[in-house]
Formats: structure tokens, sequence, C-alpha cells
């Protein structure tokens, strides 16, 4: 088997391995249907941890879930309620229970189509697949003092909660206790509970006020390395704390059962649970105390219950005495401006980080700020993206035009290479001896040509996430077919652009690498032609791969959010502009044609 025969080869093996190595680790991998909505044990436990008994003093109760659920709607029906209704916020507090239980977001749907049902992000307890927020009061030392609980039947002094009037719960336990349950909400996702406690008794009582958010099932998640989704919170010194659904299960037992972890002594911060572009999460005084948990128990109907919960310090209540306790609750989408907004005005720490920018946010974070001021003035993320591909190149303008000049050398002295090629064609050690006395002497870098592409690696990376996790760039059209920016390209080139009716992606192991749109294509091309502007390399294993590196490309990002190959392929012709341009100017001879014309050259067989 002939050298160039083996370096084909190699080239291919290698190509494929970083194909399938991406999808394997990085792309985008759905849960299996099983485990989406309907995982009946614990992850990493086993079906044996039983649910939560009935909690001790001082402790915060668990979310209750009934076994038996019923359609949403018919859930909703099983308590009288007060309507929420808000420019942002559709839904209703449940009277019995005194919980945040129901809301849908006006301003999202679940697809494209601007008809599609809403977003919905609480669900009540009995229906499918239960997520709501509740706050209470608990005693200590055991001491039993009814207090209100999931079965207490509160009375409302409006029928409807708007971002002007608040709603006033009130509950009597008959023993000299009145419990008032004070909600407001603004225009967009804050929630602002003020619980409160008078006692006309003749004894003092002691309690804790607490707060929770409870998830019945582990919902369908991308499931992705660059994207947290499940528990979140910035909990005082310990910062940052992210949790995934899978990971939770393989925390330490917890003393009322289950198992999780607790932060003690906590000032300051937010916790709560988050999906990609949804959250629910609650804010503490930022000046007071308090003990957080993440917790994972399995239901009355075996299911995973997540939760995340926050415990105040003890309050006397002295006869004839009031105490008060105030929590915010966010619930909606995770708008960089208004996630801003509130970190300003309610003085939360790091509340930025309910998003996910991840390591590097220090670029992502400027990014998204370019790609919305530009927005904001053409109206158009698509557009703005191709305006900050182009200061991007601007500001790298210096360090890319050496690395063309560089590369315009290496082109000139292509000849003398060839020579030093043939002369010491058997001898490789002395051939690279020789040709790096010749880069020496020219003064060129021989890897200059990888300049360009990685000063735009992080750009390339900070884009990426800002089209993944940014709501923003969610549904956000471009033109053409290409109605969501953060989506991949809709219209596979396998199937005639949808004139053939089957589906690339039911194709076993391969199905997500033929599903190639034609902005991945143009990005290929692309690809290729600024390639093949650059000398040919001397090394026939890198000559190779040169030539496999636009197809691989072409099928790794073929499952990419568009936005992103439409980046990538105005950033190439960007450079190959700028590439010529520098070229000329340097008298070097642009060769496209001729390279392209050399890869089909076949070498005519000799006759004697």
């Amino acid at each position: 088997m002939s050298g160039d025969i083996k370096n084909l080869i190699l080239a291919i093996s290698l190509s494929f391995v970083i194909l399938f190595g991406w999808q394997h680790f990085f792309a985008e991998k759905a849960l299996p249907p099983a485990q989406q909505t309907t995982q009946s044990t614990i992850p990493g436990q086993s079906p044996a941890i039983p649910a939560v008994q009935p909690q001790a003093g001082g402790a915060v109760p668990d979310g209750a879930v009934p076994a038996v659920t019923v359609p949403r709607e018919q859930a909703l029906m099983s308590s009288s309620r007060v309507a929420i209704d808000t420019p942002n916020i559709l839904g209703s507090i449940a009277l019995t229970g005194g919980r945040i239980d129901d809301i849908s977001l006006r301003a999202y749907h679940e697809t494209v189509n601007p008809q599609s049902p809403n977003i919905v992000l609480l669900s009540s307890a009995g229906s499918p697949h239960p997520y709501y927020a509740d706050f209470g009061w608990v005693t200590v030392d055991g001491k039993a003092v009814p207090v209100p609980s999931p079965a207490t039947i509160w009375s409302a002094d409006s029928d409807k909660l708007t971002a002007t009037s608040p709603v006033t719960l009130t509950w009597n336990n008959g023993e000299g206790l009145t419990f008032r349950r004070m909600i407001a909400v603004d225009d967009d996702a804050m929630f602002t509970i003020t619980d409160s406690v008078e006692n006309a008794g003749g004894e003092p009582v002691t309690l804790h006020p607490w707060s929770l958010v409870s998830r019945r099932g582990t919902p369908k998640t991308e499931n992705f390395y660059l994207l947290h989704e499940g528990l979140i919170g910035v909990l005082g010194n310990d910062g940052l704390q992210e949790i995934k659904y899978v990971d939770l299960g393989k925390k330490d037992a917890l003393p009322t059962g289950g198992v999780g972890v607790i932060f003690k002594d906590e000032t300051g911060g937010f916790l709560g649970i988050t999906d990609k572009y949804w959250a629910t999460a609650l804010i503490p005084p930022q000046t007071q105390p308090f003990t957080g948990r993440f917790s994972l128990r399995n239901g009355a109907d075996n299911q995973p219950i997540y939760q995340a919960d926050l415990l105040g310090a003890g309050q006397i209540v002295p006869p004839g005495g009031r105490i008060e306790s105030q929590v915010h609750l966010f619930a909606g989408a995770k708008e960089v401006n208004t996630i801003s907004k509130y970190e300003k005005q309610l003085d939360i720490k790091n509340f930025d980080l309910l998003i996910d920018w991840g390591w590097f946010y220090f670029i992502t974070k400027p990014m998204f700020y370019m790609l919305d001021f530009f927005y904001k003035l053409i109206g158009n993320f698509g557009v703005a993206i191709l305006i900050v591909t182009v200061l991007v190149k601007l500001a790298f303008l210096p360090l890319a035009n050496r690395s063309y000049a560089s590369m315009a050398k290496m082109k000139a002295v292509q000849p003398e290479m060839v020579a030093i090629r043939e002369r010491y064609k058997d001898d490789r050690t002395k051939q690279q001896q020789a040709l790096m006395e010749l880069y020496k002497k020219e003064k060129i870098n021989p890897i200059a040509g990888c300049w360009p592409m990685l000063v735009q690696i992080p750009v390339f990376f900070a884009l990426y996430k800002v089209l993944f996790i940014t709501i923003e760039m969610r549904h956000a059209p471009f033109f053409g077919w290409i109605h969501d920016l953060s989506a991949p390209d809709p219209l596979p080139i396998l199937t005639l652009f949808g004139l053939i009716p089957w589906d690339p992606s039911a194709v076993p192991v391969l199905g997500p690498f033929l599903m190639i749109g034609l902005w991945p294509v143009i990005m290929g091309i692309t690809m290729f032609v600024q390639m093949k502007m650059n000398p040919t390399p001397a090394d026939p294993i890198q000559q190779t791969m040169f030539t496999w590196m636009p197809i691989l490309f072409t099928f790794m990002l073929a499952s990419f959010p568009a936005g992103l190959v439409i980046y990538w392929s105005w950033n190439n012709l960007l450079s190959v502009i700028q590439q010529g341009f520098i070229m000329r100017k340097n008298g070097v001879r642009i060769e496209l044609w001729d390279n392209i014309r050399n890869m089909f050259r076949k070498k005519q067989p000799t006759h004697s």
C-alpha cells in the first residue's frame, strides 16, 4: 500500500473519530423517553428510598404531591383560585395551600408559530408534571402549633392579582394565630411574598419562615455539556452551585429522608430550578442568614421529586405581637435585561448567573450585548451577527494581516520548498531541517495560516453560547427559510429541501450527520475556498487533512444553530477577501483555481 493511500486512510479515520467524538461528548442528546418525565427511581440510588416522613420541628416540609394524576385543567379545578393577570404572566394561585402553582408565559410559545400554545412554567399538584412554589412557617422543638399546610383553605381579599393590585390571603388556626400572606407581582416575572403572623393568644410562639420550589418527575432536558439544567443557586460564601438532575441523586442522605445537600448560615444569593430558557428561583432577604437545601426523594407514586428550599431564622411572636417575613420569587423567562434589572433593583448577589454564561462569561456577555445593541438598531439578529463579525474581523485585523503576509511569503518560496522535498525525499529529517532554515532565512512562520482560525475560536465559542442559552435568540428569524437562528438549518439538502419525503435523521448512527442544510454547505464551500488560497502543506498527511477538513466541518456544523453557521460562513468570506487583498499587495499570485484543478488532475500512465 502506497504512502499516499495510507495517509488518506489515516486522515479519513481521524476525521470520523473527531466527528463521532464531537457528537458523543458535545452534541445535544435527549434523555431516553423513559427518563424524560417518568423516571421511577432516583438516579444513582436504589428504588428502596422511602417517601419522606413528616418533618421534625424547624425543618422545611416536603412539597406534597398526590399519587394519582389527572389532566392539568382538571387539577386546577380541584381548588378555588385567585387569577394572575399581568402583561407577561397568565395563571392563578390555589387557595387550597396558598401555592403559586399555575403560570403560563404570554410572550413565549412552544414553536415559532405565534398561534401555538404558550409556554407553561408551573403546574399544580395532581397534574401530570407538578411544579410549583410554596411558602409557610414551621415550629421549633416539636411544639404542636397548628400552622398552614397544603390542605389549608385560605380566604382572599380579591379574586385577581395584577401588577398594580396585590392579593392578601388569610387563615386563622383557631388557637390565637392569624396567618396572612400578601402576594404582589410586577410587570415582568418577580413576585413578592410577605408572610405575617399575629398572636392573639396568651403564650409566645417561635416560628421559622420557609419557602420552596418543588418539581415532580425529571423534565426533558437538552442534556448538553455546555448548558446547565437542574438545581441552581448562589448561596452566600459558597458561591454558585449547579447540580444536574442526575447528579443530585448521588448526594448524601439527608436527616429528613431522601438525598441532597444543605448549606447552613448563608447570607445573600438565590436558589431554585432552572431550565434552558426558564427558571423558578427563590430570593431571600440579602442581609439575613438562611439555610438552603437541594433535595431529591421518591414521591408517593415512586417518581422523583426535586426541591430547592430555604429556611429562615426563628422569630418569636409575643402575645399581642406580630412578625413578618418576606421572600421574592422569580418565575419566568431568563431575559438578560430583566435578570440584570432585578439584580440591581433587589441587590441580589450574582443573580446574573441564573443565565449559564459559562466560564468565559467575560467574552460571552459582551458578545450578547453587542448583538443586542445592533438588533435594537436593525431589528434582525441575523444581520446583527453579520455586523458583529465585521467588527471582530477589524479588531483582529493587525494579527490577521501579519499572518496572511507570512502566508504570502510562504507562497512565494513554494518552488524552493518543492525543490527541498525532492532533494531530500528519502531523508525526512534533513528535509525538515532544510525547510526550517528556509523559513528562518525568509522570516516565515510556518504555522501562520493557523492563526486566523485560532483567534476566532473564542469568538466562535462565545457566539455559540449566546445562540444556545439566551432566550432572546430563541425563535429569532433571519431571512428566507431561517425562522429560528438558535435551531439548525431546517432544510436538509438530502431531501431536496423537503421535496423528497424521507427523514435522514432516522438513519441509525449517521442520522444526525445527514441533516445537512444549505447554510452548512455554504459554510463548507467558503472554508474550502479559504484553504485552497493557502500554500499547499509540505506534509502529505496535512494536505489530506486540509482537503477533508471542510467536509468534516460541514457535517459537524449541520446540527449547530443556524446563526452560528451563518457567522462562520460570513467570517470565511471576509477572510478570503482579506487574504486575497494581502496576497496581491505582496505580489503573490493567487493560485486558487490551480490548486482546485490539481486536486482532480490524474497522473497520466507512462508507456514504453
